[in-house]
């Protein structure tokens, strides 16, 4: 059995745009200065409440608690509006899922995205019917806490030395030094290959090619 969890924001799907949009109207609300995009895309794969806390470190919890509300609100908003269509998936990220269901892989996501936000994107794209555990936000502790991997490899009925975390930022890799899970980084993402190598990533992936020969070698 071989087990490949993937995070969503920054590996599978490219959804920068609605999100930088959805944390500008967020901050907008509240009459703060928005964080730029850079900032934002570096709390990228966080739970909301700890993403808000990251980026506002001295303001109160119910601060954090009512800005991640409505960043959902907006976000989900966008979604109404059709912005879908602004989170593609990476390049080679369909074929990559298709040939890995083909040979045999079991796959996974553990986000930090919601139940209902991962179901709209997944099934968006057409890729929901291959994913055998899908673990979010509304379900765990953020990331890297490892109940979502350890939740996966339980649904999936898969051992540790069996499975595979796959992200872009070093909340993803870091879980999976947690659970004691291999972790493979991806560069077109939020955070820096340097970064994932140092955070535990055995190899960090340039291409979805590359991706691929990775967790067949």
């Amino acid at each position: 059995m071989k087990l490949a969890v993937f995070d969503c924001d920054g590996t599978l799907i490219d959804s920068q745009v609605n999100i930088i949009r959805a944390m500008e109207s967020s901050f907008q609300r509240h009459g703060l200065a928005p964080p730029d995009s850079h900032a934002t895309r570096r709390i990228v794969g966080l739970s909301l409440v700890e993403a808000m806390q990251a980026l506002l470190p001295d303001a109160d919890y119910d601060l954090h608690l009512s800005l991640a509300e409505d960043y959902k609100t907006a976000f989900q908003r966008l979604r109404a509006d059709k912005a879908l269509d602004a989170e593609p998936l990476y390049p080679g990220i369909r074929s990559l899922l298709n040939t890995l269901d083909a040979q045999g892989w079991l796959l996974a996501v553990a986000t930090g995205k919601s139940d209902r936000g991962l179901k709209l994107a997944l099934e968006h794209h057409g890729i929901h019917h291959l994913f055998v555990s899908l673990q979010t936000a509304d379900r765990h502790p953020s990331k890297p806490h490892p109940s979502m991997l350890r939740a996966a490899l339980a649904e999936a009925g898969a051992q540790v030395d069996q499975a595979v975390m796959i992200g872009d930022t070093i909340f993803d890799i870091a879980m999976g030094e947690a659970a004691g899970v291999r972790s493979i980084g991806v560069d077109w993402g939020y955070h820096d290959a340097h970064e994932l190598m140092d955070a535990g990533a055995t190899h960090v992936a340039e291409t979805s090619n590359h991706l691929l020969a990775l967790l067949n070698g």
